[in-house]
Parts: C-alpha cells; sequence; structure tokens
C-alpha cells in the first residue's frame, strides 16, 4: 500500500506538467501537441522496447490490440480534449474539471470491481469523495468569479472548453479502469513492459496523425509553419519532456500503483495530478492562490488522506441453490 501511495503520487507530479504545456505554446494548435507528445513518446518508447523485448513477446494480438486501444482513448483523444480546454478557458477550470475523476473513478470503480478488489464500505468512502468534491467546488468557485468579472471573455469559448474537459473526464474513467483490469489479470508481468508496450502502441496512431493533420492544414491553405511551428525548438523540448516525464515515466508509475492498490483507491489518488496541475499552472500565472483556492486545495489533500484510511472489503459471492 505504502509503496503503491508514493508511485500514484510520482505518477501526478509527472502528469501535472500536461496541463501547462499548452499554455506554453498558445498559438500551436491542440491537435498538433496532441500528435507531438505521443509522437514523442513512442520515439521513447522504442529503446525501452529493445531492453523489453522478451517481456514484449509474451504479449498476444489480443494484448496488442488493448495497448492500441488504451493508447488511442487514454492518450491522444483525451490530450486533444485536454488541451483544446486548456487553450479556451486557461489551465485552472479545466483542471478541476479533470479533478472530478477521482470521485468518478472511485464510484465507477465501486461498483464495478467490488467482486475482485473488494467493496470500500461507502459508508466510509463518502466523507472522503464529499472532502474532495466540496475542494473542487471551492476553486471552480474562484475561477468563475473571475469569468464573470472578465470583460472580454467569451462565454461560448468557454462551454466548448468545458465540454472538451468533460469529454477528457469521460476518456480517464475508462481508460485506468481498463488499464487496472489488464494489469490484474496478467500480476506476473512487468508494469514497465507494459508501460513500452502503450508507447510502441501509440507511435504508429502519433504518426498517421501527424501526417493527417500536416496534410489537412496544407490542403486549407493554412500559413502555420509545418512540421514544428514557428518555435521549432520550443516545440521540440517540450514534446520530449512531455513525452519522457508525463508520458512514458508517469504510465510507468501509474502502472506500479495500479498493482499494488485497489482501483476505487487508486483512481481517488489521481487528485495528486490536479494538486499538482494547480500548483504549476499559478507558478506560470506568478501569482498565490486565492485563501478560497487554498481552502479548497487543503479539502482534496483531506479527502485523499481518508482515503488512504479506507480498507476494502471482501464480496462473498451469493450462492443459488435449487
Amino acid at each position: 500500500m505504502g509503496m503503491g501511495i508514493v508511485y500514484a503520487l510520482a505518477a501526478g507530479l509527472m502528469w501535472g506538467l500536461v496541463f501547462v504545456g499548452p499554455l506554453l505554446l498558445p498559438g500551436y494548435p491542440a491537435a498538433l501537441q496532441s500528435v507531438g507528445r505521443y509522437l514523442a513518446f513512442g520515439l521513447i518508447a522504442l529503446p525501452f522496447a529493445w531492453f523489453d523485448r522478451a517481456a514484449l513477446r509474451q504479449l498476444s494480438r489480443a494484448d496488442w490490440l488493448e495497448a492500441l486501444r488504451l493508447a488511442l482513448v487514454g492518450n491522444l483523444i483525451y490530450y486533444l480534449c485536454l488541451a483544446s480546454a486548456i487553450q479556451r478557458t486557461g489551465a485552472p477550470l479545466p483542471t478541476m474539471i479533470i479533478g472530478t475523476l477521482p470521485v468518478v473513478i472511485a464510484v465507477s470503480a465501486n461498483l464495478r470491481n467490488a467482486r475482485r478488489d473488494g467493496r470500500l464500505p461507502w459508508a466510509r468512502l463518502a466523507p472522503s469523495l464529499l472532502l474532495i468534491a466540496a475542494g473542487i467546488a471551492c476553486v471552480n468557485q474562484v475561477e468563475l468569479a473571475a469569468l464573470r468579472h472578465d470583460p472580454d471573455a467569451d462565454l461560448t469559448r468557454y462551454a466548448g472548453g468545458v465540454m472538451l474537459a468533460l469529454l477528457a473526464v469521460a476518456c480517464w474513467t475508462w481508460y485506468p479502469l481498463r488499464n487496472a483490469d489488464w494489469l490484474r489479470a496478467h500480476p506476473d508481468r512487468s508494469p514497465r513492459s507494459w508501460a513500452t508496450a502503450q508507447g510502441v502502441a501509440t507511435l504508429p496512431l502519433a504518426l498517421i496523425g501527424y501526417a493527417l493533420l500536416w496534410g489537412g492544414m496544407e490542403a486549407a491553405g493554412s500559413g502555420f509553419a509545418m512540421p514544428f511551428g514557428p518555435h521549432p525548438m520550443a516545440f521540440v523540448g517540450l514534446m520530449a519532456v512531455l513525452g519522457l516525464c508525463a508520458s512514458w515515466l508517469g504510465t510507468l508509475c501509474w502502472n506500479e500503483a495500479s498493482q499494488r492498490l485497489p482501483t476505487a483507491l487508486a483512481g481517488q489518488l489521481i487528485v495528486f495530478e490536479t494538486l499538482a496541475a494547480l500548483a504549476y499552472a499559478f507558478l506560470l500565472r506568478g501569482e498565490w492562490p486565492r485563501p478560497l483556492t487554498l481552502a479548497g486545495i487543503a479539502l482534496l489533500i483531506a479527502g485523499v488522506l481518508w482515503a488512504v484510511r479506507v480498507r476494502p472489503e471482501p464480496v462473498v459471492a451469493t450462492e443459488h441453490g435449487a
């Protein structure tokens, strides 16, 4: 349990980087940032694939198809939606919408995986979920108040960003549940090699996406300087950092956590990503969070600390006799 929590914390610290990436390259299309990040992830995974070649050979065709599905939904589509949302609304609002994931995943896993992982008692889980939800509400209140006082705010653009962030939540509710299914079904397999397999599966998807995006922009007569945009060194450098830290290392740490923790508890620990993303966003803004934001962060932390004290109870199968 202890090492599982440490791995979840490390994954959150690295995943938080993806919330500031779109703000560092505001003139770059979100689609280009998505395929660029995962092209870097796929290329970084190739040398690791060589070292893990023996383990990767053990993967069946069904395993590779699952890695491909996880890569498509949990990587490319998720980050496309998230980067688009951040460019429309700024980082804090999508961060807190994504911050609902601990609640959504915990509830989904408790309904879906109780027989496998044990059931976290709702009565003992409820205070944790309420604390996390209250923390999210506090931070959202601050961001919405700032939006109402901004005379230049484009409400339609913000609404679109909110919808994209909700779609990202749907993608990343599906991803950890399915990823945990595979890891728990294959306890003898290395989480590192499974992270590498997802990187390898991402590479062809990212290459196809990059080619389609480039061709589409050329056909539309876009003046955007492909393939690396107007700031190629900044773009390539940022994509490499995100590909290594947020994608490969983050996925590795999350896989390690998923093999050690019940899915419902691991889902709540995604709150570390939210806290890291908020810290990075406010550092980038160069301002200190407001008191209500700090109260919300404290509530999030309290919810996590409460959650790690809850232990799953085995579910006794009901026998039906004639």
